[in-house]
């Protein structure tokens, strides 16, 4: 039982930190230009300096949806760690991680949400650039919505022996 808490709480961390390279790295889309890679992410465009990623103004809103749901995806797989911490010093024996897991639930939900708005609107759109393909921070976007999953669900069917 110690071994799977370990590794339940293992992968909730390496979540917490694939989430918030996703969502500040500036990697989700990469081309090729004349003046070499260009990528962009949820903030800015690189090429070989960054700047203020230009997006059209029936863009914009879908962005700043996309920054903001993987902001609250960040900030509940937090207080889903705290709060599976805080329960296994505080909880009973016999009981389950109900509050954890429905918190890393709406993690998943925020993550889904954001990722599918970016892969909709966004996929292909690199400015001044071919062959745009996605970059690592999409992928792991998409991992991070895979393990939130199944952490949840651990969280829900897992007892505290």
């Amino acid at each position: 039982m110690l071994v799977l808490l370990a590794g339940i709480f293992v992968v909730h961390i390496a979540t917490v930190i694939m989430l918030f390279v996703s969502t500040i790295a500036n990697v989700w889309m990469v081309g090729t230009s004349s003046l070499g890679t260009v990528s962009t992410g949820l903030w800015l465009l690189c090429n070989n300096t960054c700047e203020q990623l230009p997006v059209s103004t029936s863009d914009e809103a879908s962005l700043k949806a996309v920054q903001a749901f993987m902001i609250l995806s960040i900030i509940f797989s937090v207080i889903a760690l705290v709060m599976f911490i805080a329960q296994l010093f505080t909880l009973e024996k016999g009981k389950r991680f109900y509050m954890t897991g429905a918190i890393m639930l709406v993690c998943w939900l925020c993550i889904l949400i954001g990722v599918s708005i970016y892969t909709a609107r966004f996929t292909g759109k690199v400015p001044l650039s071919t062959n745009s393909h996605h970059g690592y921070c999409f992928i792991l976007a998409w991992i991070c919505f895979c393990f939130s999953f199944i952490i949840s669900i651990l969280y829900l069917v897992l007892r505290k022996k």
